[in-house]
C-alpha cells in the first residue's frame, strides 16, 4: 500500500479481526482500494489463545503504533473516519475539531442495567466522548438492538444512529441441498432433529439453559441430538450437569473447534441455541449460524436479535429468563419439520441478501453519499445515485424489516420484547 495520499474512508479501531475482514474487504473493493484499516495495538493473548489470527496480512491494514505520523495525515484528510473500539482516542481529537465526519461504530454502553447511565462518573466520561459532539456531524452506526436506547438516555447522536452489526464471511450454498442435509444420523441409519448450541462455556452464554432444554425434550418423548461446541471455564460443571441428567445419549459435549470447523456442525443443525443474556453486544454466531440455514432461537435480550430475527418468520425469540417458553418453542421446531425447513430458508436469506458484509459496504457508502454530499462509488450515476438515497429515506417507517445503515429505532429494554412479538 502506498505509504502518502488521502483515503476516501478511514477505519481506526483496535484490531483487525475474522469478523470484520469480510466488511473491509468489500470496503475496499468497493472504494477502488481508497479505503485504510488502522490498528491502534496488538491483540490481547486471550483472543489469540481462543483460536483469532494475530498475524493477519490485509493490503488495506496499517499498524497506528508503528506509523503514527503518516496514519495522522490518513484520519485528518480522510473524507470519512469511521471509529470503532479503542482505548486511546487521542489521535482523533483533532479530527472531532476540526468538524470533519466520524462515525463511530459501537456496541452498547450499559449491557450490565442502563439504571448505570445515572453515575456521574460515567456521564462525564460520556459526555467527553460523545456528548460534546452531538452537533458536529458525528454520527453512530449501531450494533445491537438495544444500542439506540443506550445512546438515547445519555442525550447522545440525536437522529444520527442507524443499524449495524458484525458481518462475518457468508457463504453461497444451494439451499434445496443444504436444507436436505441437515438433521443428526444415529447408530441405525436414521435422522433426528439436530440441535447446536456454540459458544464459549461461561456464565453469560448460559449453557446450562441448553442442557435444560435437552432434558425437556427428552421428558417429552421427542427424538433430537443436540451438539454442544466451545470450551472455557464451566467445562468441567457442563459436563457433570450432562452426566448427572443422564443426557450422555443426548448430547454430545465437541469442545473448542476453528470457525470453519463450526460450520460443518451448522450445515448440519436445524435448530441453533442461543441463549447469552443481555451482555451479548451482538453474537456474530447468529450471523453464521442462520448462513447455514439454522433456524435460531434467541434471547430477547442479545443484541443480534432485534436487528436479524423476524419472529416465526426466520427464526424465534424467547422472553428473556422465560425458560419454558424456550423449550416449548424448540420443542414445536423439533417437531415441525416443515417449520424447520420454511424458517430455516428465511434465516438463509437474510444473512445470503441483507446482513453480510457486500450489503452493508454498498449501504454505508450510500449513506455516507446522504449524509456528506461526497460521491464514492465513480461509476454510479447521479440519477441512480439519487434514487437510492431517497429509497435509503423512504425505509424511516419500515420497521418490520430493519438492513443495515438504516435508521435506527430507539425502543426501551422494557418494550423490546413486545417490539420483537408484534412487530
Amino acid at each position: 500500500m502506498e505509504q502518502a495520499g488521502k483515503r476516501k474512508i478511514v477505519f481506526v479501531s483496535n484490531y483487525l479481526n475474522h469478523h470484520q475482514i469480510p466488511f473491509c474487504r468489500a470496503l475496499s473493493e468497493r472504494l477502488g482500494g481508497s479505503f485504510v484499516f488502522l490498528q491502534t495495538q496488538p491483540m490481547e493473548e486471550e483472543r489469540v489463545q481462543m483460536g483469532w489470527d494475530a498475524s493477519v496480512q490485509e493490503p488495506y491494514l496499517e499498524l497506528l503504533y508503528e506509523k503514527p505520523k503518516e496514519c495522522a495525515e490518513w484520519i485528518k484528510h480522510a473524507d470519512v473516519v469511521l471509529l470503532g473500539w479503542t482505548e486511546d482516542e487521542s489521535c482523533l481529537q483533532e479530527r472531532f475539531r476540526s468538524g470533519k465526519t466520524v462515525i463511530r461504530i459501537s456496541e452498547r454502553i450499559y449491557r450490565t442495567g442502563q439504571w448505570k447511565f445515572i453515575s456521574p462518573k460515567g456521564l462525564y466520561r460520556k459526555y467527553f466522548e460523545h456528548v460534546r459532539y452531538r452537533k458536529k456531524p458525528v454520527y453512530l452506526l449501531c450494533s445491537g438492538g438495544y444500542v439506540p436506547s443506550d445512546f438515547h438516555l445519555i442525550h447522545a447522536y440525536p437522529k444520527k444512529m442507524f443499524c449495524w452489526g458484525y458481518f462475518p464471511e457468508t457463504k453461497h450454498y444451494d439451499i434445496d441441498a443444504l436444507m436436505s442435509s441437515k438433521g443428526w444420523r444415529k447408530a441405525d441409519g436414521t435422522k433426528v432433529p439436530c440441535i447446536l448450541w456454540a459458544a464459549r462455556l461461561i456464565e453469560l452464554k448460559h449453557p446450562e439453559l441448553a442442557i435444560q432444554t435437552a432434558k425437556y425434550l427428552k421428558q417429552k418423548g421427542a427424538e433430537f441430538h443436540l451438539n454442544m461446541i466451545g470450551g472455557g471455564a464451566m467445562e468441567e460443571q457442563v459436563k457433570a450437569w450432562i452426566h448427572e441428567e443422564g443426557l450422555e445419549e443426548e448430547i454430545t459435549l465437541l469442545g473448542f473447534m476453528k470457525p470453519e470447523e463450526v460450520r460443518g456442525y451448522m450445515e448440519q443443525a436445524d435448530v441453533f441455541l442461543f441463549t447469552s443474556d443481555k451482555r451479548e453486544g451482538w453474537g456474530a454466531v447468529v450471523n453464521e449460524a442462520m448462513n447455514s440455514g439454522c433456524v435460531p432461537v434467541a434471547d430477547h435480550m442479545t443484541g443480534a436479535a432485534a436487528f436479524l430475527i423476524r419472529q416465526g418468520q426466520n427464526g424465534f425469540v424467547y422472553r428473556d429468563g422465560d425458560v419454558q417458553m424456550l423449550f416449548e418453542t424448540t420443542e414445536k421446531l423439533v417437531g415441525d419439520a416443515g417449520l424447520r425447513d420454511r424458517l430455516g430458508r428465511g434465516a438463509y436469506e437474510t444473512i445470503h441478501d441483507e446482513w453480510n458484509a457486500e450489503f452493508a459496504a454498498k449501504r454505508l457508502c450510500r449513506l455516507i453519499e446522504g449524509l456528506t454530499g461526497q460521491r464514492l462509488d465513480a461509476e454510479r450515476t447521479e440519477e441512480g445515485k439519487g434514487k437510492e438515497i431517497a429509497d435509503h429515506a423512504g425505509r424511516m417507517h419500515q420497521i418490520s424489516r430493519l438492513l443495515p445503515c438504516d435508521p435506527a429505532p430507539v425502543i426501551s429494554e422494557r418494550r423490546m420484547f413486545r417490539y420483537l412479538t408484534e412487530k
